[in-house]
């Protein structure tokens, strides 16, 4: 199986300041976030959403509003017609040490578990952060990094979601 492993926030949906959280229960989509799943569905990828939400970690929304977020999420999917195959997220805070908190692992070794027929060599990831591509060069697999500008990693630079689509 394909997967296009998709950050959240600033890929999918706006991102906010962290103390801005507080206050977000519906989701804002970035334009062509929808169209651009749907094609990514059509080339035979699965979608698995990886998040880093340290937020919950630091108190600054606590796990239930972050599920009553995810739950309003998955409708907007559902509503617009885009399957997902799961939503993954590290709600550890900044300094946790974790083994989830990108850029480390944890997320996908989570995946590989709970889908063990996962290819990786044909999947994907794709982000906003630099710490999404240091995620994909440290997996060796191909990377996206939306509106980054890094010299030093390994990606495939894009200005949004639907740009991705076109190298896949």
């Amino acid at each position: 199986m394909k997967v296009a492993f998709l950050d959240r926030d600033g890929t999918i949906i706006g991102d906010y300041p962290d103390e801005e959280w507080k206050d977000k229960i519906q989701p804002v989509f970035l334009e062509g976030s929808f169209h651009a799943m749907k094609e990514i569905l059509k080339k035979g990828y699965e979608i698995i959403i990886v998040t880093n939400q340290y937020i919950i970690g630091e108190g600054i929304i606590s796990l239930d509003r972050y599920e009553e977020f995810t739950d309003n999420l998955k409708c907007n999917f559902v509503e617009n017609g885009v399957k997902i195959l799961d939503i993954l997220f590290c709600p550890h805070s900044r300094n946790a040490g974790c083994d989830c908190c990108k850029p480390r692992d944890g997320m996908i070794k989570t995946a590989l578990k709970k889908y063990p027929g996962i290819e990786m060599d044909k999947s994907f990831i794709a982000g906003d952060s630099s710490y999404d591509i240091e995620l994909g060069n440290n997996l060796g697999i191909k990377t996206f990094g939306i509106n980054i500008k890094n010299n030093r990693l390994s990606y495939i630079r894009v200005h949004n979601l639907s740009e991705i689509v076109k190298y896949i």
